[in-house]
This record gives C-alpha cells, sequence and structure tokens, in this order.
C-alpha cells in the first residue's frame, strides 16, 4: 500500500525551503533570523482508510496549537506492513522521534534493544488520568516503555436486520453459532466475512474461539511459555472449528484474497451477516456502513464453559506509542506520546473508533450506541488476553500468522497446526 503522510500545518514553502522529514528531530531558524521552529516525526497505522486517522489529526492539531513554534509530520502504513518496518527501523537505528508499536511480546526486542526511552518519570505528569493497569502491558521488567491509546476487544460484529429477518440472534454457544451459520447459508447468505490475505482478521476469529475453548489462565501461560503446553486437547479444537466453518461454507467467497478493508466493505454493504474484528470497527460502521442502524455487537460465542465466559475477551491495552532514545528532543517527544494518546483516546471513542484507555473527562453522551456497548462489555469484563500475534515473541508470531492460514486453505490439518504451534513455542 502506497505510503500516505498527513504534515500537519507545514505549508508547501516550507517544504521546498527543506524542512526535514526523516526519522530524527530537527530544529530550524526562521527565514527572518527568528526563533526555532522544531519538528518531530510520528509514525502509525492510521492511514486514511483507518478509523483512527481522523483521531490521530485532531490530537496532533491539539498538540501544535498548545505548543507554538513545533510542527509534527505524521507518515502513516498499512497494517501489515508497518510490522516489518518498525523492526527494519529498530535494527537499523532509523526510528523516528515517536512511533506506534503494540504493546506484549511484539515490543519486548524493542525493549531489550535498548532502542527506546523509558518514560517513568514523565508518566508522572498522568496519573490521574492514565492507570497503572493501563500500561501493564507496555512495562517491561518494571519500567515504562510507552503510552497506551485504547482498551480494544475482539468482538462479533453482525448484521442486526439480516439477523431479525431470519428469526436469529446473538449466539452465545458454539452450537447456536453453528446454527446461525447454517441458516444464514440455507438462506443463500454468507454468514462471515473475513479475510485470510491479512492473516491478522481471520486470527481474531480463531484468537476469540481458542480463549473461549481454552480460558485465559492456560492460554497466557502457554503462549508466554510460562508453563503451558499448545499440545493440551483444549488447543486442537478452535482450529478444528476453523475447518469446520470452511467446511460448511461459513467464509465469504474469495476470503484467501481479499483485504481487511475489501472484507468489511461486503459486510458493510449486507453481503455477509458477521464480522469478527476489533471494537474499532464501530467507528468504520459509522461513517462506512450505508445504514448504520442496521448492525449491533456482541461477544464471541464460548466454546467450552468449564474453561472460559462469554465476558473473557481477547484484547485490552496494546495500541501504543514509544519515543526513540535516539531522539534529539526527549521531553518534548516524551510530551507528544502521552499527549497524542491521550487526545486520540479521546477523539477516537467520540466517533465510535475505540474504547478509551485513559479516563473520560469530556462529554461523551454523542458516542455512537454500538461504541458504549462495546465499552460496557470491556467494563463487565472478566479476562484480558492480548492477541497471538501481539503476546507472542515476534518469530513466534510471524510463524502462527503463517500456519493460520495454510489452516483456512487446507494445506494443513488442524492436528497439523497444533503440533507446528507447539513445536514452535518449544524452540
Amino acid at each position: 500500500m502506497k505510503i500516505k503522510k498527513i504534515i500537519s500545518g507545514i505549508a508547501a514553502a516550507a517544504l521546498m525551503a527543506g524542512v526535514v522529514t526523516g526519522c530524527e528531530s530537527t530544529s530550524e531558524t526562521g527565514s527572518e533570523g527568528g526563533s526555532k521552529e522544531t519538528t518531530l516525526t510520528l509514525w502509525s497505522i492510521a492511514t486514511e482508510s483507518d478509523s483512527f486517522h481522523d483521531a490521530y489529526a485532531s490530537a496532533i492539531k491539539d498538540f501544535e496549537e498548545s505548543h507554538e513554534g513545533v510542527k509534527i509530520i505524521h507518515e502513516t502504513f498499512e497494517n501489515e506492513s508497518y510490522k516489518t518496518k518498525i523492526k527494519s527501523a529498530v535494527a537499523a537505528n532509523e526510528l523516528p522521534d515517536v512511533f506506534y508499536t503494540w504493546a506484549g511480546g511484539f515490543s519486548q526486542a524493542f525493549v531489550d534493544s535498548g532502542k527506546v526511552l523509558q518514560l517513568d518519570s514523565y508518566y508522572d505528569k498522568y496519573k490521574d488520568e492514565l492507570s497503572e493497569a493501563a500500561l501493564a502491558n507496555i512495562t517491561y521488567d518494571g519500567k515504562l516503555f510507552g503510552s497506551t491509546i485504547v482498551t480494544p476487544v475482539s468482538v462479533m460484529w453482525y448484521n442486526a436486520k439480516i439477523f431479525s429477518e431470519h428469526n436469529l440472534e446473538a449466539p452465545e454457544t458454539w452450537d447456536e453459532f453453528v446454527d446461525v451459520c447454517k441458516t444464514l447459508r440455507a438462506a443463500d447468505i454468507d454468514p462471515i466475512a473475513t479475510s485470510a490475505k491479512d492473516k491478522w482478521v481471520l486470527a481474531m476469529l480463531h484468537d476469540g474461539l481458542t480463549l473461549k475453548s481454552v480460558g485465559a489462565d492456560k492460554l497466557q501461560k502457554t503462549l508466554l511459555k510460562q508453563g503451558g503446553s499448545y499440545s493440551d486437547p483444549d488447543f486442537l479444537v478452535s482450529a478444528q472449528k476453523i475447518k469446520e466453518l470452511a467446511d460448511m461454507n461459513a467464509f465469504i467467497n474469495g476470503a484467501a484474497g481479499l483485504s481487511n478493508d475489501e472484507a468489511s466493505a461486503e459486510f458493510y454493504s449486507g453481503k455477509a451477516a458477521m464480522y469478527f474484528t476489533g471494537s474499532w470497527m464501530g467507528g468504520s460502521i459509522m461513517t462506512d456502513a450505508p445504514n448504520p442502524k442496521d448492525f449491533s455487537v456482541a461477544p464471541i460465542p464460548v466454546v467450552n464453559s468449564s474453561n472460559a465466559k462469554l465476558t473473557d475477551f481477547m484484547g485490552g491495552g496494546a495500541d501504543s506509542l514509544m519515543v526513540a532514545a535516539s531522539t534529539k528532543n526527549a521531553d518534548l517527544s516524551a510530551e507528544l506520546a502521552f499527549e497524542v494518546t491521550k487526545g486520540v483516546s479521546k477523539y477516537a471513542y467520540l466517533s465510535g473508533a475505540g474504547i478509551p484507555a485513559w479516563k473520560v473527562t469530556y462529554d461523551d453522551s454523542e458516542v455512537p450506541e454500538l461504541t458504549k456497548k462495546v465499552a460496557e462489555y470491556a467494563n463487565g469484563a472478566t479476562s484480558f488476553t492480548l492477541w497471538f500475534d501481539t503476546l507472542l515473541e515476534s518469530e513466534d508470531a510471524g510463524e502462527y500468522l503463517a500456519l493460520l492460514q495454510k489452516l483456512y486453505l487446507g494445506s494443513i490439518t488442524p492436528e497439523d497446526f497444533q503440533k507446528e504451534m507447539a513445536a514452535q513455542l518449544e524452540k
């Protein structure tokens, strides 16, 4: 995907004059010999098609307006390509001043490499607005290395109009879910829109089914290599469920070649009845769906009630901003990281795109009902478990997504999937 850039408040003439847009902050003297202008670079995945795009733009604008002489260059990248880019930037020591990342195992190597600025001393200013609990996943060995934005969770988005027309209710168990899929397929309606091309989308469903089969404690211990084993029979079940769904033709035709944007468009248009992804879809439904009132949301159904509850969720505080240790403006960059995450938390919630990690100190009466409903689920959650590709170490996460795609395509069996995952986590 072509890189899109938002260059906030920088006139074209300034660019021609040689404003640096590289990976380090710069200071420049005005054309009349006046005070210096400071430029900071921020990387994120909030592309123009992303539901967080406007929230970032508003938060950056607020920061610039409250910091005279400071300009923020916001460069955005597509989700999957960014994962490769940010790892390469860390390795080459070519990080921007502030950069988006996922907490947990994904960012562990960045911290271990010494390329990330510790933020404990800067956090003191924000303790009353952002809890330590919200920052748990971006804290390593008791030290804080980032600020989090929202508390997203995986849920089942569904077309309530289609469900009503076929006398269906949101399923709470696996058997109810299968019945829903069979009823929709019999009516010639694609039950589930998904993307197996953007593997993380398919993983949203598989991760959720695994949690609802295995349970939060066993799942976390296994993925974090703290005593659990992927050879446990409960882990096989979710892989079998993905194959079962594929065998009953529950997924939208051509999912293997559809991107997330393409698959979600099919859902918004009413060509498919369900979509399993994060809470951020609420904002996209409000802006991209022709009839937003047709949609509703529910938790992912329970597979094994002995191990899991309907109120167990994949998700939690993961979307974060970190500061490069190499930045030339550490104090300002640290402030930018906290203020932008605070601003995005606010604006994303108001637009319906995200569940705020920061304390709500503003009027939220206009927040879309869909987002409020997800917020209620998050507030009543009995557990949060970070997604596989976030909780796992980077190499393990990459192998997991590759194996999951093979499982969907039918090139490996559920038993092979489990065996390969167990072997990968034993390395």
